[in-house]
């Protein structure tokens, strides 16, 4: 009897998926589904009502007034008059201003009450694994409507939708789930913003049209990964830096022309990260099987230190610890190595200096923070030295979720919503608090932006104040 009741649960469940009724996807863990009971139209047509309710009141008038924030060593080119009533853009790119997770805009809270931080606002958002990026009173990500991948503003302070650009693309597959993958980063006025199959677009920030478009793909020559197109792009001074499948290319910010195309050797899925290692400028990009240093102004291939993962997936972007060092990490039971580069007889040379089986982030970035790297080691918070490899502690089960690091602390957003406050200290795993913030499998990487977190997944989008 026992059994006849599996099979016919199995049935159907079967049938219920058949059906759209119920949506799966695998954990980021194990081969282990992850049931969403609502068919996907359901929610499409939850978010076509919320937009129509939203068109049927005024739109609100500007409320961010507060003073310019203090200028950081990456920041964005200065803002607008236009814009000049809200603070000077900060989260402008993917990860924070760094693109290494660190947030210092403002103090954040490290005592929380009881429930958790105040919602600000919560509205629903198409599919995909985006996070945010905030400029001006807007915040932009990319999601997937229907068969559109749509790039959309949001109010900040109201989480009122502004605007949407969409195009006709659906990057589909059954483990991680559809949608586009990559975040909208903002720069000079503009939201540059790549899809799940390589369209990237350049969209003016106030109104939402489209400035140019290419697609990162048919210019390289490549198929797409296996995972789809997920390394958001670059910014650096006058050009786009995009990692494709086979390349890495630079575009004229401007109007969208190949300036470069270097490399021949199969992408990966981290984003590009700016970095002056020895004393040059250069972006450090993760591909297939190595991760190498090229020069911005013409792509030419500055070193390369050689980084071979299963399946060929890495993921997690190189994190810079020093002026010459930076630590890789990747997952299916790889590991982490701390990697110098430095001036050698012919030029540029990377060596390892450490290889560790302490830190294993598969699409979760870690943090550094006074000499210790601090990170998900296959959904399991870690703590690591810098300086030898060795892990000073492993505990909490957050699964395959996000870290940022703000006011001595890990922000970190669970693989199933919750946001969870611990110390970021070398001592021990040390959490302070947590809360529910979203339901559902969330893998999206959080935005900090004036005192404001932000979170979402494949369903809703939800701010929170979590500044004193």
């Amino acid at each position: 009897m026992f059994l006849i009741g599996v099979l016919l649960l199995a049935g159907g469940l079967y049938t219920a998926i058949q059906l759209g009724f119920v949506r799966y996807e695998m954990t980021g863990g194990a081969l282990i589904p992850s049931f969403q009971v609502g068919s996907e139209d359901a929610h499409y047509e939850r978010i076509e009502r919320a937009r129509a309710e939203q068109a049927k009141s005024a739109p609100p008038a500007p409320v961010e007034t507060a003073a310019a924030a203090a200028p950081v060593a990456n920041a964005a080119p200065v803002a607008t008059a236009a814009a000049a009533s809200y603070p000077a853009p900060y989260w402008f790119d993917y990860r924070g201003p760094g693109r290494d997770g660190v947030y210092s805009e403002t103090p954040i809270l490290t005592q929380w009450p009881a429930g958790g931080l105040a919602q600000v606002w919560r509205t629903p958002v198409g599919g995909g694994h985006a996070s945010m990026t905030v400029a001006n009173g807007k915040v932009f990500t990319i999601e997937q409507r229907r068969n559109q991948e749509v790039v959309a503003a949001y109010d900040l302070a109201t989480g009122r939708e502004l605007w949407a650009n969409s195009w006709n693309a659906r990057f589909s597959e059954s483990m991680g789930g559809d949608g586009p993958r990559a975040t909208p980063v903002w720069n000079s006025g503009r939201v540059y913003a790549l899809g799940g199959a390589g369209d990237l677009y350049a969209i003016d920030a106030a109104n939402g049209k489209t400035v140019w478009f290419r697609n990162v793909l048919t210019d390289a020559g490549a198929p797409n990964l296996q995972w789809g197109t997920s390394a958001t792009p670059l910014i650096l001074e006058d050009r786009v830096i995009a990692v494709s499948g086979r390349s890495v290319l630079a575009y004229a910010k401007g109007d969208g022309a190949i300036l470069w195309k270097s490399q021949e050797d199969g992408g990966a899925y981290a984003a590009p990260v700016p970095a002056t290692l020895a004393g040059v400028r250069q972006v450090v990009a993760t591909m297939a099987k190595r991760v190498i240093g090229v020069n911005p102004a013409d792509g030419k291939l500055l070193w390369e230190f050689p980084w071979v993962t299963e399946y060929d997936v890495n993921s997690a972007e190189p994190l810079l610890v020093s002026e010459n060092r930076f630590v890789i990490s990747s997952g299916y039971d790889h590991g982490a190595a701390l990697v110098e580069v430095a001036r050698g007889g012919s030029g540029l040379e990377a060596k390892q200096i450490w290889f560790s089986k302490a830190m294993k982030a598969k699409f979760n970035a870690p943090v550094f923070h006074q000499g210790h790297v601090y990170g998900l080691d296959e959904g399991i918070l870690a703590c690591m030295d810098a300086e030898t490899g060795k892990r000073k502690w492993k505990g909490g089960r957050y699964g395959y979720g996000q870290v940022l690091l703000a006011s001595g602390h890990l922000v970190i957003v669970t693989e199933d919503g919750r946001v969870a406050l611990v110390k970021a200290t070398p001592e021990s795993h040390q959490e302070v608090a947590s809360f529910q913030a979203l339901d559902g499998k969330t893998w999206n990487n959080p935005a900090l932006a004036h005192g404001k977190l932000l979170v979402r997944n494949q369903t809703e989008l939800a701010c929170y104040r979590i500044a004193p």
